[in-house]
């Protein structure tokens, strides 16, 4: 089983170009028009639509759950390394659990965090801002 995302946007290369990123995968299909990714590891399926009516993020965020903390800091070079936004934090306490996470956001600013549960916590947050405060950007 997958979850299947179609999200739209106004630029498809660059949109492409960001989920190859973070996917850590080149898409199964292009189009002029259109994009697919299908993965396993993650298991989702996105589909990508050319459009010129794209609406806002809003505090709206997705996410992946990786297996490990490894896989994090594995996110958090490739991210770098195309030169993506991202705001890490390690050994945090966000929606009661202690999390390693790295967050950026796609080319229409939808913002992702692709993290690792370490273990969970009766406290909502560890921080005197709250948890969901900037740069965090998870809902609570």
């Amino acid at each position: 089983m997958k979850v299947h995302l179609s999200l739209a946007t106004s630029d498809l290369a660059a949109s492409v170009a960001f989920y190859s990123a973070l996917l850590d995968r080149e898409p199964t299909k292009v189009l002029p028009d259109y994009a697919l990714f299908v993965a396993e590891d993650p298991g989702i399926e996105l589909a990508l639509a050319l459009t010129d009516r794209v609406g806002p993020a809003g505090d709206a965020h997705f996410g992946i759950c990786a297996t490990s903390p490894e896989d994090v800091e594995r996110a958090i070079l490739r991210l770098s390394e195309r030169g993506l936004a991202t705001s890490i934090e390690r050994n945090h306490t966000c929606c009661y659990a202690k999390q390693t996470k790295v967050w950026t956001s796609d080319p229409q600013g939808r913002r992702w965090e692709v993290y690792a549960v370490l273990e969970e916590s009766p406290a909502q947050n560890d921080t005197a801002e709250g948890c969901c405060a900037e740069p965090c950007g998870c809902a609570a």
